[in-house]
């Protein structure tokens, strides 16, 4: 393990903060088309199911790049990568102001994934910077970047509006490019990439750095990511679409509502952070995927008109989720997101702290592939069903499954470490009594 006692608390911090302010530009890049896509959707004439793959491909190389990203990061240092990684996705997204056909859109949005890749990167970047019980906050910290989802939301309709989405894509694309130039300017190489350097060690072969992909733990902790992470971006990018539709609201309200989903979806990953560190993840897990049951459980029940035959006729019974409890319910959803995406990201260099680039990218891949998967899915059902809610339903399931596996995961874990839980099967209280009375 590596020796971090000597790197300064100043040091530590300006690692954290320019990756963590990085990393925001990035998503709020990768989050383009939650935006400028209503208006690419009105100009092709696009179908749902066409729009859902059009603002979830950007997610799809975002997430597939994750894994060799975070190795790469790994073995030559995540500063270079993350600046790389910047640098081409302000090309792409500039690029992008060139597309007219829809082919040319997917190819473009495939560009614009590239800045999404940075996650597993800063992963790999910040952890070297922390010992294990500090790492949590760290890169809860880190992983509130997220916020820059709510920053193209709050942002980008007002620049659409105004000049059209092709000035979006200019302006964003020139901010990403800045940031790439200051951050590698004011950064510094990570701890562990320095003492190899010193000691003439050579980085960790990429087939070694997939050793622990054997392991089922490790694709356990992605389907935990696919929902947590993966159904934020999802949600991210579907949001405006659905309040659109199923309200009637114009492009700018939408935009600020699904902020209000963004913005505690992103910043309270540091109170999950901090909360993993001092009460353990897999508390922290629980009670995300529990909250998380009931509110898409409710937000997944359609508008619907009951009609009761009466004695004096029939009797009408109308449920439906206002925009008041569905604002309250998406925000409650996206806090308990937030506390999850720190708490399994907490797990990752306890387990695995020589493998955080592969093992991170590969959970970072599967929960961004979940951000590519199911817009194509919300909109799929959208086709099929006719129903808004479609999107609830579908991450009912999802959640309810990563719940149900993680549950009896532990407790296999748990019969494992005391096999004398299967044999004890009356309460303690009782054989205590039984021993009294005897």
């Amino acid at each position: 393990m590596q020796d971090i006692s000597h790197i300064s608390p100043a040091r530590q911090q300006r690692a954290l903060w320019l990756s963590t302010f990085a990393f925001t530009t990035c998503f709020a890049v990768w989050m383009i088309f939650s935006i400028i896509g209503i208006q690419i959707k009105q100009q092709l004439s696009l179908n749902d199911t066409e729009f859902g793959l059009l603002i979830a491909t950007p997610v799809l190389s975002g997430s597939l790049l994750r894994i060799f990203l975070g190795v790469w990061a790994d073995q030559i240092g995540g500063r270079k990568v993350l600046t790389g990684v910047m640098l081409a996705g302000a090309g792409a997204t500039w690029l992008l102001t060139h597309a007219h056909t829809y082919p040319q859109f997917l190819l473009a949005a495939l560009g614009v994934g590239i800045a999404g890749s940075s996650f597993s990167v800063g992963v790999a970047y910040v952890s070297k910077w922390y010992p294990p019980e500090k790492q949590g906050t760290a890169l809860g910290i880190f992983g509130a970047g997220n916020i820059g989802s709510a920053v193209t939301k709050l942002l980008a309709p007002m620049v659409m509006v105004a000049a059209g989405w092709t000035m979006v894509a200019k302006v964003w694309a020139v901010g990403l490019a800045v940031v790439a130039v200051l951050y590698f300017l004011l950064s510094q190489e990570d701890p562990s990439l320095e003492q190899r350097r010193k000691a003439g060690v050579k980085p960790m072969p990429f087939r070694e750095q997939m050793a622990p992909l054997k392991n089922l733990q490790v694709w356990r902790f992605a389907l935990y990511y696919f929902f947590v992470f993966g159904g934020f971006v999802a949600l991210a990018l579907w949001l405006p679409r659905y309040l659109i539709g199923a309200y009637g609201m114009d492009v700018k309200t939408a935009g600020v509502l699904a902020a209000c989903y963004s913005i505690p979806a992103s910043l309270f990953r540091v109170v999950g952070g901090w909360l993993s560190d001092k009460w353990g993840a897999r508390r922290v897990m629980y009670w995300t995927f529990g909250v998380s049951v009931v509110c898409c459980f409710l937000l997944a029940y359609p508008d619907t008109r009951y009609i009761v035959a009466g004695i004096n006729g029939d009797i009408v019974f109308h449920l439906a989720i206002g925009i008041v409890p569905f604002t309250v319910l998406v925000f409650v959803l996206g806090f308990f997101m937030s506390l999850g995406k720190a708490a399994v990201y907490k797990h990752i260099p306890v387990y695995y702290p020589q493998y955080v680039g592969s093992v991170g990218g590969v959970v970072g891949m599967i929960g961004g592939l979940g951000g590519f998967l199911l817009p194509i899915a919300f909109g799929a059902l959208n086709d099929l069903t006719g129903v808004w809610t479609s999107c609830f339903m579908l991450l009912f399931v999802v959640v309810a499954s990563a719940l149900a596996w993680m549950h009896f995961a532990i407790r296999r874990m748990e019969r494992r470490r005391f096999p004398q839980i299967d044999r004890e099967t009356d309460l303690p209280e009782i054989i205590d009594a039984q021993a009294v009375r005897g």
